[in-house]
């Protein structure tokens, strides 16, 4: 399964993905806002993926049955305030709260990885946390 474990900071949320307990990526994303719509990082809990392509941001996922939320992509941003919607960017690294370097690069290395199960099942995202509940706030 794809883990995403986040630390809930300041004005964003850093993440590691890993696959079967192997590194695969960083994350950014913008900071936990009670799940409100373009502001907030996604609640945890497990999500199926899909694979989509557009002229945008190419290859990238869309998180299904998000409550209350649509369109939640995981897709390619180096700075999570400024280019994303509640969505989740893959990074190489951090470069300060809310920022990472490269990740296009670290969206196709995602692709890759992920392509195997996307072909033979679904693959499911669990999103979990490495602070507790309190220090969301």
């Amino acid at each position: 399964m794809l883990m995403l474990k986040r630390i809930y900071l300041a004005t964003a949320v850093h993440g590691e993905l890993t696959l079967n307990g192997k590194h695969i990526a960083y994350t950014i994303e913008l900071p936990w806002q009670d799940n409100k719509k373009r502001i907030s990082c996604v609640p945890e809990g497990i999500y199926v993926l899909r694979k989509r392509y557009s002229e945008k941001f190419k290859w990238y996922f869309v998180l299904l049955d998000v409550p209350n939320r649509n369109c939640i992509l995981i897709h390619p941003a180096n700075d999570a305030q400024k280019e994303l919607q509640g969505c989740i960017a893959p990074v190489t690294q951090f470069t300060a709260e809310g920022k990472g370097t490269e990740s296009r690069k670290t969206m196709q290395k995602l692709t890759n990885a992920l392509e195997p199960y996307r072909i033979n099942r679904q693959i499911k995202l669990c999103i979990t946390s490495n602070t507790s509940e309190n220090e969301k706030q």
